[in-house]
């Protein structure tokens, strides 16, 4: 089964050290941009995850989807990535049942695993427990949103008897996606059930993950996948004599440059080398990797984001909403040439494939 196309925005909430815009104004401003985006007609705003960042780095997206909920009807919520190792699974699982309320069931729950060193150090625990964590999560936030009570004998979690309130709105709770950045993140999310985040080679993520659902005798079409695609659409100009995108561009070289220390200090680094140096040929860029950007006029934003989504198979699609540093306000002008400009044209294209 075909399933529609859906366009939105991801925010972290980030104010580095030394800018001139400060945190309240990056709330204040988020939350309006989240207002504007369902005004425009998008479908999805998405919140994502760290913990212990000098840029503040939004460590909680409870709280804010709570408030986002309040402030609209229409868009969905969802998250890339709630870091399941660091969630009490039954807290989480009342936090989203209550959020689902607020929001009249437009709840998701985008999960991962984490990777950061310093954040396993700073919880106490380590970085191995992240996988048992993660799927004993899982299974244990289906239970809780099957309106009866259950009991679980896991080996990181025990309960006996427990009910779980409120009941979410939606049947059977928010629909889960898994994210992954390679075989085994993809083998994982099919063995779960769930729809896909993929953030690593198509060869790696994405096509295990539908040949495994497939093997199953289950249909890939009928989950969904989710990527973050950073897209600047200029008004027409060169990108290079544009005096937005030239700051927009500075902060994500920042947000690069925190990602990559991030990730150079992590084990997975270590076992990407390893994989990248055993491959033959020139690498190629990664079209599922959250930090690549489209920026061109509406016909080139068109152009790629059609090939992409068309190669990808990619249901959802998440621009950034606020580049770290800058008000989020900075990336309206852009939204709502999107919106007019780029995702009509997107879809009708598909359409017509």
């Amino acid at each position: 089964m075909a399933q529609s196309l859906r366009f939105g925005i991801v925010h972290d909430f980030r104010c580095p050290p030394g800018s001139d815009v400060t945190m309240p104004q990056v709330y204040a401003e988020t939350f309006e941009q989240v207002v504007l985006a369902e005004q425009l007609g998008m479908e999805l705003c998405w919140f994502t995850e760290h913990h212990f960042m000098a840029d503040g780095y939004l460590p909680n997206f409870v709280p804010v989807a709570g408030a986002a909920a309040a402030l609209t009807s229409s868009i969905r919520f969802s998250t890339d990535i709630c870091l399941m190792p660091f969630r009490d699974p039954v807290r989480l699982a009342e936090d989203l049942a209550v959020l689902d309320n607020i929001s009249g069931g437009r709840m998701e729950l985008g999960i991962g695993m984490g990777y950061a060193a310093h954040e396993f150090a700073g919880f106490g625990f380590p970085l191995s427990r992240r996988v048992s964590l993660t799927e004993e999560a899982i299974e244990i936030l289906r239970l809780a949103w099957s309106g009866e009570p259950f009991s679980y004998e896991g080996k990181r979690y025990s309960y006996r008897d427990l009910r779980v309130t409120p009941d979410p709105v939606q049947p059977g709770g928010p629909p889960l996606w898994v994210a992954a950045t390679s075989v085994a993140g993809a083998l994982r999310a099919a063995r779960f059930d769930t729809s896909l985040l993929p953030q690593g080679p198509k060869a790696a993520v994405l096509e295990p993950w539908k040949e495994a659902l497939a093997a199953d005798g289950r249909d890939p079409g009928d989950k969904r996948v989710g990527i973050i695609r950073g897209v600047y659409v200029t008004d027409g100009s060169d990108p290079a004599d544009d005096p937005t995108w030239a700051a927009v561009a500075a902060a994500e070289k920042y947000r690069r440059g925190v990602y990559v220390g991030i990730i150079k200090a992590s084990a997975d680094h270590k076992q990407t080398a390893r994989e990248r140096s055993a491959r033959t040929g020139p690498r190629q860029p990664d079209p599922l990797n959250p930090l690549v950007w489209t920026v061109g006029d509406a016909d080139d934003c068109v152009a790629e984001l059609t090939a992409m989504i068309r190669d990808h198979d990619v249901t959802d699609l998440v621009t950034w909403g606020g580049p770290p540093g800058l008000p989020p306000s900075v990336m309206n002008d852009s939204l709502e040439r999107m919106a007019r400009d780029v995702i009509p044209q997107v879809r009708a294209n598909l359409a017509s494939a």
